[in-house]
């Protein structure tokens, strides 16, 4: 585990960032203990109440236990984090993790059919306008990456609709992690935010009030370009 000097600029934030690198990559494994707040202002050069606050939110996000007297331990972050840690997760040292592209485009493809389902039920007919406007701006788009940013508007009428704070956080942290890697997904989610139609039959599935074909139609528009991107995977990791 190696630590660099921090900016004085950006105190709090630096050492923060080099501590999660450090939690997150495994420089500290699971189980292990951080360097005392002491030896971490001295080899960083800042302050104590600077490691402090950092320590503090390392384990308001679930990545430490601090134990008074016992030094910070180092938690599992898939059993104890939430979802507001997706963006680090995706982001490692400046490169897209695939995998964990994967598994968001798996949770849109298990939630999105719930959510339309609920948006149905609970707002239906009165979310065509939105919805139409959506695809308006979905369909008149030639570049990809803003072709996304509106099929995400449409997906955020969708969750509006549901009337449900829980898929709403859930849909919030997953457009935090999904979106920086919009330009990288832009040559398989073409497969996605080309099919126009696909919009089309969900928005009449919605707004006619049933949920059943409204899973089905959210399910159809989201498969494609999940499977296609799990394909691209395996042949990229094939030798």
């Amino acid at each position: 585990m190696t630590f660099q000097p921090v900016a004085r600029t950006s105190v709090p934030d630096e050492v923060f960032a080099q501590l999660i690198r450090a939690v997150l990559d495994g420089g500290v494994a699971v189980g292990e203990s951080l360097p005392s707040e002491r030896k971490l202002a001295e080899v960083l050069g800042v302050s104590r109440p600077a490691v402090r606050e950092a320590l503090q939110r390392l384990s308001q996000a679930g990545l430490v236990d601090v134990r008074q007297g016992d030094g910070t331990v180092v938690r599992d972050f898939r059993r104890s984090a939430g979802l507001d840690l997706l963006p680090r997760l995706l982001l490692r040292g400046g490169t897209v993790v695939p995998s964990v592209i994967g598994d968001i485009l798996d949770a849109r493809l298990a939630i999105g059919p719930q959510v339309a389902a609920l948006a149905t039920m609970r707002s239906g007919e009165r979310l065509q306008d939105r919805l139409e406007a959506a695809i308006t701006d979905l369909a008149g788009e030639p570049d990809p990456v803003t072709s996304q940013r509106h099929a995400l508007a449409f997906w955020d009428h969708i969750v509006d609709g549901a009337e449900s704070v829980v898929f709403r956080l859930m849909f919030n942290s997953l457009r935090a992690a999904y979106e920086p890697a919009l330009d990288i997904l832009a040559p398989i989610m073409v497969a996605e935010v080309s099919r126009v139609d696909a919009y089309r039959a969900l928005t009449a599935a919605i707004t006619a009030g049933d949920p059943a074909p409204a899973r089905r139609a959210a399910d159809a528009l989201l498969r494609p370009a999940t499977d296609l991107f799990h394909v691209a995977i395996k042949h990229l990791e094939e030798p």
